[in-house]
């Protein structure tokens, strides 16, 4: 069996939302175009799917029509090992988008992202549940991009207050 692929539904943005995410991933890019064709239900000649991976991974992004637009029941969760690439990704998926709570945004396309810290769920993880909570509860109150920082004191019971 091949890999399971994901297939985002637009209402005629497929192929400006590939391009933009294969400009965002490395390891990435558009590999078929298919068009409507006479008689389907799309106008015979615009784009119908894009194929794509990102990093690797398959996608599909299909030029579906308004009845199904994205909401944060599902979302993209971009893994980051350091502040820096929170902030090339954070800063790149943001562009025309809204940020969201705990790290994540809604891209132009209204597809719902979480950048986030490897090192804070770790943190989340760990044995020590009060540490483990005051990190959940520092990300919790976050909106936007994530506060590395902020979580990493809250995990080493560091206050902000001054």
């Amino acid at each position: 069996m091949k890999q399971i692929a994901t297939c985002l539904w637009f209402d005629g943005q497929a192929q400006p939302a590939a391009e933009f995410y294969t400009s965002v991933f490395p390891n990435s890019e558009i590999t078929e175009i298919q068009r409507y064709p006479e008689g389907a239900p799309g106008p015979a000649g615009e784009v119908m799917i894009v194929y794509f991976t990102l990093d690797g991974r398959e996608f599909a992004g299909l030029n579906g029509g308004p009845q199904f637009p994205h909401s944060e029941a599902i979302s993209f969760v971009v893994p980051c090992e350091s502040t820096e690439e929170i902030d090339r990704y954070w800063d790149a998926l943001i562009e025309g988008g809204q940020p969201q709570p705990c790290g994540w945004l809604k891209d132009k396309f209204g597809v719902s992202w979480q950048v986030v810290s490897l090192e804070a769920e770790e943190w989340m993880k760990d044995p020590d549940t009060a540490a483990a909570n005051r990190t959940m509860q520092a990300m919790l109150s976050q909106f936007g991009k994530p506060d590395v920082e902020a979580m990493r004191k809250a995990y080493l019971g560091e206050t902000t207050d001054a």
